[in-house]
């Protein structure tokens, strides 16, 4: 028994004792310290900081998950295929977060340990990750040491408490942002499309009800501009259903308010004017956090992706549908132009680095068109339902 006590007592010693070199000493204590300010740093301005913030840090390590989600998700895959991968990126993301930063403070308080007069880097690794994990198997004696493993021990409660907390915020915004995306679906179809929104609502006769879904998105995309560069991995959540995502959405909207304002032979609504105004604000923030190019003076000289072909076979559609358009088509397609060159640029990015399929206006020539749906004797109509 005594041989067994002499044995700890000495491993321990062996742990706490021997000569450390002051200059080693010195150079641990400021490398981990430094290491740890990192950690805390990357963790308080990922979780915490209410407000837009560079973190190279989460950047780094985003982009290190992202190779190896770019290669699961290949162009060769179909695109349903790559959805159901891609949508696990953001979660994956998240526990990578948590993971480097337990791992970086694991070594940050180690090199604390060897700092404090610990002999070898084994057995301060040993001690810090008892003392990080609250496990207590490794324990070490002296004032000092044991202020660095409470500490730690403190650290590590709090960095799994951040993630923990962090999480039902983030779910939150999430649902905000899909349930207005899920509700598009019955103004625009499956999938979305702005000359559905107009088709929809000529079909039930109600273009006056558009102001409200103006209003909606209105507000949508100011709280998505909010959300979306305080909570950055939020853009990386992908809509549940994928032939409905939150940024064919947002074009949808914008799109069909251009339109309506452009080419609809009613009064112009202030309210889809002020829906696309949010609109491009919103993206403007979104693009300057990724640094996306986009004009900043525009005009109608400025190309927009959506070429005239595709603006008259959109024009032709909604002619068949009776939707009431105004006769001078040169006129719409400026003012068409004028709207979208506000966003176009942004939304096109976007979509190709969130891999969201591009809505492609050339299908507006064969799809169905929507019947009158609020009109009595005329039987089971207006559905808009496309594959």
């Amino acid at each position: 028994m005594l041989d067994n006590c002499h044995n700890a007592e000495r491993s321990i010693e062996s742990r706490r004792g021997g000569v450390v070199n002051p200059v080693v000493r010195i150079v641990c204590a400021v490398a981990g310290l430094t290491l740890q300010i990192i950690v805390l740093d990357a963790a308080i301005r990922t979780f915490l900081l209410p407000r837009i913030a560079n973190v190279r840090f989460s950047r780094v390590v985003a982009k290190g998950v992202g190779v190896i989600f770019n290669k699961l998700a290949s162009e060769e895959r179909d695109y349903l295929t790559r959805d159901r991968i891609l949508s696990m990126f953001a979660p994956m993301v998240l526990l990578t977060y948590q993971a480097m930063w337990l791992a970086l403070s694991l070594v940050a308080f180690a090199l604390g340990f060897v700092a404090a007069g610990m002999a070898t880097f084994a057995g301060a690794f040993s001690v810090s990750g008892s003392s990080l994990f609250t496990l207590g198997t490794t324990p070490a004696h002296g004032g000092l040491f044991s202020v660095l493993q409470f500490t730690e021990a403190g650290v590590g409660l709090t960095l799994l408490a951040l993630l923990i907390a962090f999480i039902p915020t983030l779910y939150g915004a999430f649902q905000r942002r899909e349930v207005s995306v899920t509700r598009l679906s019955v103004r625009a179809g499956i999938p979305a499309t702005p000359w559905g929104v107009l088709e929809i609502a000529h079909s039930v006769q109600s273009y006056e009800r558009l102001d409200e879904l103006w209003r909606e998105w209105e507000q949508w995309f100011i709280e998505v501009g909010e959300t979306h560069t305080t909570l950055i991995i939020l853009n990386y959540y992908r809509s549940p259903n994928p032939k409905q995502t939150w940024i064919g959405s947002a074009t949808t909207v914008l799109d069909a308010a251009a339109l309506f304002n452009a080419v609809v032979d009613l009064k112009p609504s202030p309210t889809a004017g002020l829906c696309i105004r949010s609109g491009w604000l919103s993206l403007r923030r979104l693009a300057d956090y990724f640094k996306i190019d986009y004009p900043r003076n525009v005009d109608t000289d400025i190309h927009v992706t959506i070429t005239r072909d595709e603006f008259d076979i959109v024009l032709a559609r909604l002619e068949r549908s009776g939707v009431p358009l105004v006769s001078d088509r040169e006129a719409a397609w400026r003012d068409f132009v004028g709207w979208r060159v506000n966003y176009d640029a942004i939304i096109e990015h976007l979509s190709v680095q969130f891999n969201c399929p591009r809505t492609d206006w050339n299908v507006a020539a064969v799809e169905p068109l929507v019947g009158p749906s609020n009109v009595r004797g005329t039987g089971p109509s207006g559905s808009y339902l496309p594959d």
